[in-house]
C-alpha cells in the first residue's frame, strides 16, 4: 500500500469515528505519514546515483473558486497551511482563484489529499455550526478594536480563520514529531562520481537539502510580484463563539478520504 493509499485510509477512518479524539489521532497520523513519506521520498531520491533518474521539483496550478467567492481567500490560507507543513512553496493569485504549488510531485500530491478533506471538513461543519444559530447574539471584535454583532458572514469569518489556525498548530506538531526522528535516522549517500567519498548524514538533513533544492527551483520558476493581500474582513481573531466553534471542529477533524480536490474546488460557502 502507498503512503498516499494508507493517508486516504486513516482520513476515511477519522470520517467514520464518532469519537472526536480517535478522529483527532488519525488526521495527526495522517500529517505524520506525510511528513515521514516526505522524508523517505527525500532519502530515497538521495540514494539514487544517477542525478537524472531522481524525482525532480515541478509547478503545479491548482483551482481554488471562482472570482469573487469570499471563502476564496480562506480556502487559500488553508492550502498555504497544509503546504508549508510539506515541504511546498506556493504563489497566489491576486483574486484568489487559484494557487501555484511548487515542490516534488509526490509532496504536492500528499498536500492535495490533506487539502482536499481539510477543506471539506471545514465547510460541512461551519454550515453545521451556522445552521443551529449559536452565533446570533455573539459578538465579535474587529481589526479596529471595536466589539460588534455578528452576523452569519462574519460568524463563518471567524469559524474558518479559528479553523485554519488550529489545523496549521496540529500540522506543525506532527511534522515537527516526525522530523525529530529523522535526525536520529542515519544515511549514506552514496557518491555521484565513480571513485567518489560516501556521506554520512540524518534523514533530517536530507529532507532539508530537499527542501532548498525547491526553494532554488521556485525562485527560478516563480513569476509571482508583489504579497498577497489575504483576508480583507474585519473579523480579527477575537470572534466569540464562533472562533472557539472553529477551533473545536479543527480538533475534532473528521475529515473526508477525497484524494485531491475537483476542478472548481471544494465548494466552500461564502
Amino acid at each position: 500500500m502507498s503512503h498516499l493509499d494508507r493517508i486516504a485510509a486513516l482520513l476515511a477512518k477519522a470520517e467514520r469515528s464518532d469519537n472526536p479524539h480517535e478522529a483527532e489521532a488519525y488526521l495527526a497520523k495522517a500529517q505524520s505519514l506525510a511528513t515521514q513519506a516526505s522524508v523517505d521520498l527525500a532519502v530515497a531520491r538521495a540514494l539514487t546515483a544517477r542525478r537524472e533518474a531522481r524525482e525532480q521539483p515541478v509547478s503545479v496550478t491548482i483551482t481554488i473558486g471562482e472570482r469573487g467567492k469570499r471563502a476564496n481567500t480562506h480556502l487559500v490560507s488553508l492550502f498555504v497551511t497544509v503546504g508549508q507543513c510539506n515541504s511546498l512553496q506556493v504563489d497566489i493569485a491576486h483574486n484568489s482563484t487559484y494557487v501555484i504549488a511548487y515542490g516534488m510531485p509526490s509532496d504536492i500530491e500528499l498536500a492535495e489529499a490533506l487539502f482536499g478533506s481539510l477543506a471539506t471538513q471545514m465547510t460541512s461543519s461551519a454550515t453545521i455550526w451556522l445552521a443551529a444559530g449559536r452565533w446570533k447574539g455573539d459578538t465579535y471584535i474587529s481589526r479596529d478594536g471595536w466589539r460588534k454583532d455578528h452576523t452569519a458572514q462574519t460568524a463563518r469569518a471567524a469559524f474558518y480563520r479559528a479553523f485554519i489556525d488550529r489545523i496549521g498548530d496540529r500540522l506543525r506538531q506532527a511534522r515537527d514529531e516526525v522530523i525529530a526522528e529523522a535526525e536520529r535516522q542515519r544515511v549514506e549517500i552514496p557518491a555521484e562520481v565513480p571513485g567518489g567519498t560516501a556521506v554520512a548524514t540524518t534523514g533530517a538533513l536530507v529532507l532539508r537539502g530537499k527542501e532548498t533544492e525547491v526553494r532554488t527551483f521556485y525562485r527560478q520558476a516563480s513569476t509571482a510580484r508583489g504579497r498577497w493581500s489575504g483576508y480583507s474582513g474585519g473579523v480579527s481573531r477575537r470572534g466569540g463563539h464562533a472562533s472557539r466553534a472553529g477551533r473545536e471542529a479543527a480538533d475534532r477533524a473528521r475529515t473526508t478520504s477525497a484524494k485531491g480536490i475537483a476542478s472548481k474546488g471544494p465548494g466552500l460557502s461564502a
